[in-house]
């Protein structure tokens, strides 16, 4: 009788111990460019230990430095190959914005992830 209370809690311990596993996403690289004036289009890595659909990176995001939402990238499956970058384009970044933070979010732990910090590409202005 006393196995299987012993058997139910393994049982528990390792389904929890997938979701614990999968952790955070991390941003891992960001290449951002310029596509016209004020527009931009972005390649962005991430790496997540996607669990399966109730436990994978979603999205990633861009935002300014005070925290306004510029751009959304959304994932709409688990991915198997780790790390994985995806684009977006036609990214609008207003003048005067000189950095933008880019995050990722997953379905479990929503943000918390390592973050990146990049600069946004302008053109030089030649003599």
């Amino acid at each position: 009788m006393k196995t299987v209370p012993v058997l139910c809690l393994l049982l528990l311990i390792s389904s929890l111990h997938g979701q614990v596993q999968a952790g955070e996403v991390d941003v891992v690289k960001v290449q951002l460019k310029q596509q016209s004036p004020g527009t931009y289009s972005a390649a962005v890595t991430l790496k997540h230990n996607d669990q399966g659909w109730k436990h994978y990176a979603d999205r990633w995001e861009i935002l300014d430095l005070q925290g306004n939402l510029l751009a959304t990238r959304v994932l709409a499956h688990p991915h198997r190959e780790q790390p994985f970058t995806r684009q977006l384009t036609d990214i609008s970044i207003p003048d005067g914005v000189n950095q933008v933070r880019v995050r990722g979010h997953d379905l479990l732990h929503e943000y918390g992830g390592v973050d990146k910090i990049v600069a946004v590409p302008r053109p030089s202005l030649s003599p």
